[in-house]
């Protein structure tokens, strides 16, 4: 009875084994090389046809990332023109933000209930010479 215990032993690890293994390659297949991505070159083309240059087609390329970068940041496609409205709308805005801040400020000076001082009575004189 002892010589048949390891030899059950053994058969049933042979037996574990082929059944690990099956289990291992359902979930792991073996790789296989693919015929089409065996290799990273282009087919070479053996048709004379296609391989003559036609001089009369160009192809237009497309443009390049950093040279549509380097024409975008470029400021010579602006004209005199485009400047100068801007600048006019700046300076617009820039007169429009000084009358409302001098507008506040006369307005803080005329709800004041208390007694103006003499540079706060001469600047909201100004202010109301100036605006009304």
């Amino acid at each position: 009875m002892r010589v048949f215990i390891p030899k059950l032993l053994t058969s049933l690890n042979s037996v574990l084994n082929k059944a690990r293994l099956q289990l291992h390659l359902l979930i792991h297949p073996l790789n296989t090389t693919k015929a089409s991505a065996s290799s990273k070159r282009k087919p070479v083309e053996t048709d004379s046809q296609t391989s003559t240059i036609n001089v009369g087609d160009e192809e237009v390329r497309p443009e390049g990332v950093k040279a549509a970068k380097a024409k975008r940041s470029n400021a010579k496609g602006k004209s005199v023109a485009d400047i100068t409205t801007v600048w006019e709308m700046r300076k617009d805005d820039l007169d429009r933000k000084e009358k409302l801040s001098k507008l506040a400020i006369l307005d803080t000076l005329l709800a004041k209930t208390q007694p103006l001082t003499a540079a706060e009575e001469e600047a909201k004189n100004k202010l109301l010479a100036q605006y009304i």
